[in-house]
């Protein structure tokens, strides 16, 4: 569908087209009225009326150029040999055809009027020899003359053909390059939009489910462990004050543009503060081992949010269903991934030796550990855009392992 300013566009191209034949049509009328009205070589003999009639209908065809170039041009040439068979007043032979040779050439007919353009000439030349014409003038000067004014109007025609296309070119790798900018930015809105929804996941499942816990512990202790509730309370104050600061970067992010206030924006969670998430579940009274394997090296900070989403996703599903009094969180520093590995001792899911929960479809409607199947869904995808892979296992009695491999990638 084309919007209005196209269609302005377009009416206002048809216009100049329009102007243009009409220019180019009292041009041809008045320069063919001029040669038979002057009547060279019957000085004083009024030229025959008939012969104007010539001169009007070179002139019309220019009105029909561009939509019939070939018929245009071959009966402008027709039109001549009647005209000069008729011994009407001479008008020359390029300057009534030019126009027709121009049309031709410019509508990408270039073939047509070469060949039309040596038709011409060789049966006008001929027709002058055999008529006993000086030799000398017509080969010397007005064979030479014609040659050269039909060939610069058909080169004119050609290049103002190639000058359009080229510039139809352009126009299309424009039209091209800002759908692809488009798509782009279309692509990024929603990669951006994706992975807002996973942070937003993620840091609520875990905190809600940190204030869940630590709620029921206060409420318990209220009366037997003062402190113990105010500790509970503690961090659950704090909890709030967390998620309440990422959810204004995540609005800041949504709001602004990307590269606007990055100053303001929260820092993006690593494994630097494993300890700090690992905090509230060890102050709700789960016991929570973490052990390092290899030489630890520097992550790229994608690759250091995604291994502390896992992590993350992993305590929430053992603080929300498994029931569990230990949970073992192990990090494995190899050579080109850090492997991820949360297990707890809790009950575990439904389905004896069922070892891999791993595409996140059917079993989380079984198994409570798998957070209704958005949280193995989220650190799937987080896992898969780096390239690496998610295995999610559990036995009754066994409790739940989620076990994830996160490529370096590029760490220079």
């Amino acid at each position: 569908m084309t919007t209005r300013a196209e269609e302005a566009v377009t009416i206002r191209g048809e216009r100049r087209q329009q102007a243009a034949d009409l220019g180019l049509a009292m041009v041809v009328l008045v320069v063919v009225g001029t040669a038979i009205s002057a009547n060279v070589g019957s000085a004083g003999a009024e030229p025959p009326v008939a012969a104007y009639g010539f001169g009007l209908l070179l002139s019309g065809l220019m009105f029909v150029r561009r939509r019939w170039p070939v018929a245009t041009l071959v009966v402008t040439a027709a039109a001549l040999l009647v005209y000069y068979l008729l011994s009407y007043p001479p008008v020359g032979l390029a300057v009534p055809v030019a126009a027709a040779l121009y049309s031709a050439a410019e509508q990408g007919k270039l073939r047509w009027a070469v060949g039309t353009a040596v038709a011409l000439l060789v049966i006008s030349t001929t027709a002058r020899t055999a008529h006993g014409d000086d030799p000398a003038y017509l080969y010397g000067f007005e064979l030479a003359t014609s040659v050269g004014l039909m060939a610069a109007v058909i080169a004119l025609g050609d290049t103002v053909r190639s000058r359009r296309g080229w510039r139809a070119e352009l126009d299309k790798q424009a039209r091209a390059a800002r759908a692809e900018r488009e798509r782009e930015a279309a692509r990024r809105v929603g990669e951006e939009r994706l992975r807002i929804a996973r942070d937003l996941h993620d840091l609520l499942g875990h905190t809600i489910s940190v204030i869940s816990l630590h709620t029921d512990v206060a409420r318990e202790a209220l009366r037997d462990d003062p402190d113990a509730a105010e500790r509970s309370l503690a961090v659950v104050r704090d909890a709030c004050g967390d998620v309440v600061a990422e959810l204004r970067a995540s609005l800041r992010a949504l709001r602004e543009p990307p590269l606007a206030d990055q100053g303001r924006l929260a820092p993006v969670p690593g494994l630097g503060r494993l300890d700090e998430l690992a905090r509230p579940a060890r102050e709700a009274g789960l016991e929570v081992g973490v052990s390092v394997r290899g030489t630890p090296v520097p992550l790229p900070a994608v690759a250091d949010a995604t291994a502390y989403r896992v992590v993350q996703e992993a305590l929430v599903n053992v603080l929300k269903h498994a029931e569990a009094h230990r949970v073992e969180i192990e990090l494995a520093y190899g050579e080109e991934a850090l492997v991820v590995r949360v297990a707890d001792d809790g009950k575990g899911g439904p389905g004896e030796g069922k070892g891999g929960f791993d595409d996140g479809k059917g079993a989380p409607g079984e198994g409570e550990g798998l957070d209704g199947g958005w949280g193995i869904m989220g650190m799937r995808e987080r896992v898969g855009l780096l390239g690496g892979t998610l295995r999610v296992s559990s036995r009754p009695s066994e409790g739940f392992e989620v076990e994830a491999r996160v490529p370096y990638g590029d760490r220079t």
